[in-house]
């Protein structure tokens, strides 16, 4: 295809970078958060995920719980967001999914996963491709007005593609939250698992 070998020849000479970014807050009422007051802090030093089939593709690395994080209350139809630490300098692809759960501070995010954000690449038809999240420091989405009232985990990730023209290269740098959501309606939208949802050789995670 022409878009992934354009995308391909776009990472031929980029240079290998150590130190990473990271989702540590959200953004609410368009006030940034404290780091890690409502995002789950990892333990992955390292901090992307490269392995599509681990359990750390949900929330990242030492995750699995956010017990002593708080839950943020919102309200179906706010607009709020995630700040990053530093601004994005990987070239890639960015998705928000959200996940429905008992209780979001034990939630470990075996349940089901929806979308409701993505930020992916613009391309003329092949011959050129820009990244509108290379230098970005926030993004910003809509809670559905449509999901239930109830706690969720509420998990980003950019799809970092530099490394990708190699099998299980493409980076995945992910953080979840924990929301509280009021005022919701009574939606039931298509879930996805993490993992599950991709496979290495994925097309946008296997750059050929």
């Amino acid at each position: 295809m022409k878009v992934l070998s354009c995308v391909a020849a776009a990472f031929t000479l980029l240079p290998l970078v150590t130190a990473h970014y990271r989702f540590t807050s959200l953004i609410l009422d368009g006030k940034t958060t404290p780091d890690w007051q409502y995002v789950r802090p990892s333990n992955n030093t390292n901090y992307p995920i490269e392995d599509v089939t681990s359990i750390n593709i949900r929330c990242n690395a030492g995750a699995a719980s956010g017990v002593g994080i708080q839950t943020a209350t919102v309200t179906a139809g706010d607009t709020i967001g995630f700040a990053l630490d530093i601004p994005i300098f990987h070239k890639g692809t960015l998705n928000v999914y959200m996940s429905k759960v008992q209780n979001a501070t034990t939630a470990d995010g075996s349940t089901g996963w929806f979308k409701i954000h993505h930020v992916p690449p613009v391309t003329d038809g092949g011959t050129s491709i820009t990244w509108p999240t290379l230098g970005a420091t926030r993004f910003y989405f809509p809670i559905p007005a449509s999901i239930a009232s109830g706690q969720y985990l509420l998990r980003i990730e950019h799809i970092a593609l530099h490394l990708a023209v190699q099998l299980k290269a493409a980076q995945f740098f992910l953080s979840c939250a924990q929301l509280n959501v009021l005022g919701g309606a009574n939606a039931a939208p298509s879930l996805v698992n993490f993992p599950g949802e991709y496979k290495a050789t994925d097309p946008g995670i296997l750059i050929s």
